[in-house]
Parts: C-alpha cells; sequence; structure tokens
C-alpha cells in the first residue's frame, strides 16, 4: 500500500511539475510573439526596404546605407507606434544611424523618382531623400531631414496636417497639386 501511495505521489507531483513548465513555455512564448512584433525593420537592400515600407511591413523602418531605386517607391499601410494597436497611428523611417545617446552619427540618402507617402502620420527622419515626395494623407512629419526634391500634397487637408521641422530642409516647393 505504501508503495502505491508513493508511485502516485510521485506521478501527481510529475504532472504538476509538467503543467507548471508548460505554463511557462507559453508565456515565453507569447512575450517571443509580442516582442516581434515592436521590432525595427533594418534594411541595407532594396528589396527589404520596398517590404518594409508595404502594408506587410513595419511601423519602424531603419536603413544602414544609402538606397538607390529606379522606380517610384511607395509606403502604404496603417501601422501603430511601437507595433501596438492600442498606441497612436504612427510611422517612422529612419534614414540615420545614432550612438547610444541617440545622437546622429550618420545620415542615409534614399534615391527615387517619387516616394509616396500613403501611411498615416509617417516620419520621415534624419536622412536625405533625393526625389519628390508625393503625400496622400495626413500627418506627414519631415523630421531633421531633407527632401533634395518637391513635396506634393494630394490636397490642402494633407498640407495642412503635415509638419515640417526648423532642422528639415525642402530644396524644391512645398505645394498642393
Amino acid at each position: 500500500m505504501r508503495k502505491k501511495l508513493t508511485l502516485i505521489t510521485i506521478v501527481v507531483l510529475s504532472l504538476f511539475l509538467l503543467t507548471a513548465c508548460g505554463g511557462n513555455a507559453a508565456d515565453e512564448n507569447q512575450q517571443e510573439t509580442t516582442d516581434t512584433v515592436t521590432t525595427a525593420s533594418i534594411v541595407n537592400e532594396k528589396a527589404a526596404f520596398k517590404e518594409a515600407i508595404s502594408t506587410d511591413g513595419n511601423w519602424i523602418v531603419a536603413i544602414l546605407n544609402d538606397l538607390t531605386f529606379e522606380e517610384e517607391i511607395v509606403v502604404e499601410g496603417t501601422f501603430h507606434d511601437g507595433g501596438n494597436s492600442e498606441n497612436d497611428i504612427y510611422r517612422k523611417i529612419a534614414a540615420y544611424a545614432q550612438d547610444d545617446n541617440y545622437n546622429v552619427t550618420d545620415r542615409y540618402t534614399i534615391t527615387a523618382p517619387q516616394m509616396v507617402i500613403k501611411s498615416p502620420n509617417t516620419r520621415f527622419q534624419a536622412g536625405i531623400f533625393e526625389g519628390d515626395i508625393i503625400v496622400e494623407t495626413n500627418g506627414f512629419t519631415l523630421y531633421d531631414a531633407t527632401v533634395e526634391g518637391n513635396i506634393y500634397f494630394a490636397s490642402s487637408e494633407y498640407k495642412e496636417s503635415a509638419e515640417i521641422t526648423e532642422a528639415s530642409e525642402v530644396t524644391g516647393e512645398m505645394e498642393v497639386q
């Protein structure tokens, strides 16, 4: 009888231990999934950049070098700050490198005939865009960046909702088309 009781105790404790470990694994997998959603798309190739700015891309796209396109590029899709749907709608193209203190250490150039902005609240930050930017949504921000070309807004509403910071430069026109 004592052997049966010991065996039952071992089985019950083993089941309890397996259940507890299984719960942790599920929590860890959930955490990995959440972390994956919030990471940036860090790219250094044209195809990866185009995928990152697409509707299947990410809320933040960081480039590691200059990129040149012969064709128009389109930033589209609705994304949220940090990749969390509870946060504000936000999209960022980070065309720069920074140090541990967030100081810009290098600025990268994206060259294309046009970059069409269809993602709401898109921010182009600290880099250079060579070509024209066509804004077809609200909330475009040019932050500490340069556009060597024009910025055309598809409506007055889009132009009024845009922000071009003082540290930014547009060498061409900014107008509604």
